[in-house]
């Protein structure tokens, strides 16, 4: 990471707000058309909405996220475009497992956890293959970037 390429306090703080509001704004109209707008992100890469406990509300906190599927799992990221810091949802996710996945009109019960070592390596590999800006988000922080595994649960959508 080079200090050019890292964020400055003014662009987290308009980030952050910028993020928020075109996720609300995604995921109102991913919602609305059952997945069939807001379901591509650039470049064609694939968008689905996960939704968590926010941690400290108990409220259910949405979010569209792009996606890998492996299986019958999905994989995410948290990204946050490369900020200095990582998304709420991650925390949120951290803090109760239990997430549901909206995939066009499909709600599905799922848990996360965070993968690492080889498993990460090769995730991230496909992952960036899939979104080549993710490897510039890393090279713009100095976290490393969480990959999120989402395996299906027995339980109940939120």
């Amino acid at each position: 990471m080079t200090a050019e390429a890292s964020y400055n306090s003014r662009q987290v703080k308009v980030g952050r707000v910028v993020i928020r509001l075109m996720s609300r704004a995604q995921s109102w109209v991913y919602r609305r058309s059952g997945g069939r707008f807001g379901a591509k992100f650039l470049k064609g890469a694939p968008v689905l909405l996960v939704t968590t406990t926010g941690r400290r509300s108990g409220r259910p906190r949405t979010v569209p996220l792009l996606f890998l599927d492996d299986g019958d799992d999905i994989i995410v990221v948290a990204s946050q475009g490369g900020m200095p810091t990582n998304p709420d949802w991650y925390y949120n996710a951290v803090a109760d497992p239990k997430v549901t996945v909206t995939r066009g009109t499909e709600e599905l019960a799922m848990v996360a956890r965070e993968v690492d070592g080889a498993e990460r390596a090769e995730l991230w590999s496909r992952l960036v293959d899939m979104y080549a800006d993710y490897e510039a988000y890393a090279e713009r922080t100095e976290r490393t970037i969480p990959v999120i595994r989402l395996s299906p649960s027995d339980g109940d959508p939120i």
